[in-house]
């Protein structure tokens, strides 16, 4: 077995292409360079292994990961260990589907066409839409995209946005808003929520829109109803982000007066693999389908009256006259698009339905569960989804805490004062089905011993 394997090039590959070039070595090539400025030293780079050393090493590697497989875990914030159904891989490794870009020529493309059109339907029958786009990098470019659409609809150069959206969208808004040149204004939360009152004190006649997340990265349902009459009586658009699986038992936005909904498709049977990529979705009203990014499939008939998709729009830079384009982004997540349809298409209603249920009132039990440890409270008594917040004794230092529950076999929750310094001691928990009575018993127990 050679050693150079995993090399594209022999000797003799590169002896031929010296002898080729007129080259006598190596050296000859870089002979143009001054030898004062040639790294004379070796590279920092372990020497060539043979492929089972090669395997040995890299499954080491992979053996420090903290998996799913090996833990249970409790961690969210954007990223959810859920149940994902064998045949969801199976259908993504069909070379059709893994192999395939951007449908360049796209309607002989018809089984691509076929799984994004099937991926937007789900998402307006979720969202409570008109229409939804061929999908998105994530839930966080979404929402920015959201806000660039508004701006652009309305002329206005403000953007009101509520501190419950994820601190990492937060940041997308505010460097996407800094290229169009729009203001973006943060309202606070309280009791984990924003109020819809400071929501409407910041909306004047220059607003584009409010942009909202509900559940919130607090886990906490926002009361979008209220938000909507104050912000369309302004002229402004209701931006709402939501996680789709809480879908199966909350209000559509849609029919809640949202202008937009967005957000991200992992939890659709979408493996979390160590935090991405994931697949962003993005859905509005009818009469915002050609301000809209990316692309949009549609389905018609052709000449013998058989059914047929068809790259319907392309409203960006590459399709269309540059200062006409909606936005710059270039791909759509077609893969992992494929991914969410499979797994709806899989779970039907009334399978979405049991398994946002069992999201809810595991969640619910694991907050009883956990705050009744000593010391230990429910930060926000609101209603929540699938996440909540634990605040912990003064003197807990959570990175130690988490730590110390990964020795037990528990991945613990996201250490909120990390984002803000005013949370410090605050955790957020994520319980989905995965999780079993055991499982939070024993996580339940293994806080309190370490408390």
């Amino acid at each position: 077995m050679t050693k150079h394997r995993y090399l594209p090039l022999t000797d003799q590959d590169r002896a031929g292409m010296l002898q080729a070039i007129g080259a006598a070595s190596l050296e000859d090539l870089f002979a143009d360079i001054p030898e004062s400025v040639r790294f004379k030293g070796k590279l920092n780079v372990s020497p060539a292994l043979s492929e089972p050393a090669l395997l040995r090493y890299m499954r080491g590697l992979a053996g420090k990961n903290a998996d799913f497989d090996r833990y249970a875990c409790f961690l969210g914030a954007g990223i959810y260990d859920h149940h994902l159904p064998v045949v969801v891989n199976h259908i993504i490794s069909r070379s059709e589907f893994y192999t395939a870009y951007t449908p360049y020529q796209p309607e002989i493309s018809q089984g691509e066409l076929q799984a994004i059109f099937e991926f937007q339907s789900y998402i307006c029958e979720l969202t409570g839409m008109a229409v939804a786009n061929a999908s998105m990098y994530d839930g966080a470019t979404a929402l920015a995209e959201a806000g660039a659409l508004a701006a652009g609809a309305t002329k206005r150069r403000r953007l009101v946005l509520s501190a419950g959206v994820h601190p990492e969208a937060r940041e997308i808004v505010r460097t996407t808003a800094k290229g169009l040149g729009l203001e973006v204004v943060e309202v606070g939360c309280e009791g984990g929520a924003t109020p819809a009152a400071a929501l409407a004190a910041a909306i004047d006649g220059d607003t584009a829109a409010v942009l909202v997340q509900s559940p919130n990265f607090f886990g906490v349902i926002e009361d979008i109803a209220a938000v909507e009459p104050r912000i369309h009586a302004a002229g402004g658009l209701l931006v709402a982000s939501c996680n789709p699986l809480s879908l199966g038992l909350l209000e559509a936005p849609g029919r809640l007066g949202a202008d937009i909904v967005v957000g991200d498709a992992q939890p659709l049977g979408i493996p979390a693999s160590l935090g991405g990529p994931t697949c962003g979705y993005f859905a509005a009203a009818e009469k915002w389908t050609r301000r809209m990014p990316g692309r949009i499939v549609g389905q018609t008939v052709d000449r013998e009256g058989k059914r047929g998709f068809v790259l319907t729009l392309q409203a960006r830079e590459q399709h269309i006259r540059r200062e006409k384009a909606t936005s710059n982004i270039c791909s759509n997540q077609a893969l992992l698009a494929l991914c969410a349809s499979v797994y709806l298409s899989l779970m039907g209603k009334e399978g979405i339905r049991e398994v946002a249920r069992l999201n809810l009132q595991k969640a619910h039990y694991a907050a009883r569960r956990l705050s009744a440890v000593p010391g230990v409270s429910l930060a926000y008594p609101a209603p929540f989804f699938n996440e909540f917040v634990l605040r912990l004794p003064d003197h807990v230092s959570i990175p130690e805490l988490n730590r110390k529950l990964l020795e037990r076999g528990f991945i613990g929750g996201y250490d909120l004062g990390r984002d803000d310094p005013a949370l410090k001691g605050h955790l957020l928990v994520a319980v989905t089905e995965q999780r079993t009575r055991e499982e939070i018993d024993g996580f339940a127990a293994g806080l309190e011993e370490l408390l």
